[in-house]
């Protein structure tokens, strides 16, 4: 995609460390179960993806009526950011066709994440934030290996999925590199989005309902 940028956001702070640190045990995790089976790997990086934009969201609704404020547009964003993750997912498991086994590890995959996330966000909003951050990093890097493998002819370039069409409004004869250039961009937005949460939080320039 044009004016895509691998981007990095070097750790300075204690908080930035302990997020870098959780990023790379998720990512190692991952990598223990699926390497460079991409396309399954997607599955499992987007089952944890399409969490903690829910989370978030959740707690930011919670915060905005105990405190009778508003949110200033937040809640929204981090809710549109948890469907846009589900989609990915929704897409990945029509392309790598998981088996049943692999269903219920997403199933628990989900289920322990969604419990560490939320103690995380519950301890540090800050912390949470950059966690998504550093992790969206790491995906908009496992898709520039994708797109790689898709080019070398390592990976087939099949039909894109209806489902992809549709949602990202591709032409009818598009291919799975279209898609996951498609993803790759969200995935950037994200990890920018994520980071200046994280730097918000850090600034201390809050909606009203957070201050």
């Amino acid at each position: 995609m044009s004016g895509f940028n691998l981007t990095h956001k070097k750790a300075s702070k204690v908080s930035e460390h302990i997020a870098l640190k959780i990023t790379k045990m998720l990512k190692f995790v991952l990598n223990i179960f699926y390497g460079k089976k991409y396309a399954k790997r997607a599955v499992i990086l987007e089952t944890i993806a399409a969490v903690p934009g829910m989370v978030a969201g959740m707690f930011n609704h919670l915060k905005a009526l105990r405190r009778m404020k508003d949110d200033e547009g937040w809640i929204r964003e981090l809710l549109d950011e948890a469907e846009n993750e589900r989609m990915h997912l929704m897409i990945f498991l029509d392309i790598a066709k998981p088996s049943w086994v692999e269903r219920i590890l997403v199933l628990l995959g989900q289920g322990v994440f969604i419990l560490v996330y939320s103690l995380i966000y519950l301890l540090s909003s800050k912390i949470a934030h950059r966690v998504v951050g550093y992790f969206e990093e790491e995906a908009c890097k496992s898709y520039t290996e994708y797109l790689e493998k898709i080019d070398s002819g390592e990976v087939e370039n099949v039909d894109a999925p209806e489902l992809a069409i549709n949602y990202y409004q591709l032409p009818s004869n598009a291919k799975l590199r279209d898609v996951v250039l498609r993803i790759r961009e969200d995935e950037a937005g994200h990890r920018d989005r994520n980071h200046g949460f994280a730097d918000a939080y850090e600034q201390k320039e809050l909606p009203a309902h957070q201050i």
